[in-house]
């Protein structure tokens, strides 16, 4: 019986052509304050923490920041107090493939690279980096998105819309609700953002894990309501839309999920997660559909 070699997109691809070389470093005895300034001024979701031979000691996410404030830690406390370790990591000559399957099963959205020196860290590998690259080669394989359209009548490779890959489930919260509560809610998911309904079920803000953040920076305190933080109005595309155009858009807009709406812009009926479309591995439409991975 013949043997089949199932590949995708990322196969033959090293770690070193999509990681980020800019890494963020902290000390470990800064405040958890300086550390939210930090992923505010740089748009990360992530610090490298060094101690004090300068050394990698561990890392600090928003949501570790997110359960400070939660758990009513003052901001001024040291950032070592939520710093997670040792790091999850792998090296730049690491598969691609591999590395992607390591996050997954650790349930984690980003590895650190690291050098020839134990001690050096080189880089981050983190979901949109990966789909990133997803989509370039994408754009320029020889059955890819664009050149198909240029075939009159070539419908031979359908194209992934939003809804063959979005998340289903929608976690969604009052505008009543405490902040405590909706903590627990993107805790207890493992998700970035909730969507936030009004009394008459219309979704009508999101708050994510930067809005609790800055929110912590500020002095707001877990009693207040879901409405006091939320950002307006709920930005969603539609769920026929091609996965191509959904990817391009997260990228330029430097966002990592979309909420997806029904035939109803008012109905909320998905969301699309950077991390979905990285598991998918097979870019914009289904010439690599033998790859994809099932959820």
């Amino acid at each position: 019986m013949p043997r089949v070699e199932k590949r995708s997109v990322l196969s033959g691809i090293v770690v070193k052509e999509a990681m980020r070389r800019q890494v963020i470093r902290l000390s470990q005895s800064a405040p958890i304050d300086y550390c939210i300034n930090r992923m505010i001024k740089y748009k990360i979701n992530s610090v490298l923490l060094l101690d004090e031979k300068q050394r990698p000691a561990g890392m600090a996410s928003k949501t570790d920041v997110m359960s400070a404030f939660y758990a009513g830690l003052p901001i001024e406390a040291p950032v070592e107090n939520i710093m997670v370790g040792p790091l999850l990591s792998c090296y730049p000559d690491d598969e691609l493939e591999s590395s992607l399957d390591a996050m997954q099963q650790k349930g984690v959205h980003r590895l650190y690279v690291r050098g020839s020196d134990s001690d050096e860290v080189v880089g981050v590998l983190a979901y949109p980096d990966i789909v990133g690259l997803l989509y370039r080669y994408c754009r320029a394989c020889d059955r890819g998105l664009l050149k198909a359209r240029r075939r009159m009548g070539d419908d031979q490779f359908q194209r992934l819309k939003i809804k063959d890959v979005m998340t289903a489930e929608v976690t969604a919260y009052q505008e009543k609700d405490g902040l405590a509560r909706v903590i627990e809610g993107l805790t207890e998911h493992r998700i970035g953002a909730v969507l936030i309904g009004n009394e008459a079920g219309k979704a009508v803000g999101v708050v994510s894990k930067s809005d609790l953040i800055v929110a912590y920076k500020h002095g707001v305190t877990v009693d207040a309501r879901a409405a006091d933080v939320m950002s307006k109005p709920v930005v969603s595309s539609d769920a026929d839309t091609e996965l191509a155009d959904a990817i391009q858009q997260m990228l330029l807009k430097d966002v990592q999920r979309l909420f997806v709406h029904g035939q109803d812009p008012g109905q909320i009926v998905g969301i699309l997660s950077l991390s979905d479309a990285a598991r998918f591995r097979s870019g914009s439409c289904r010439a690599c559909t033998s790859s994809r991975l099932m959820k």
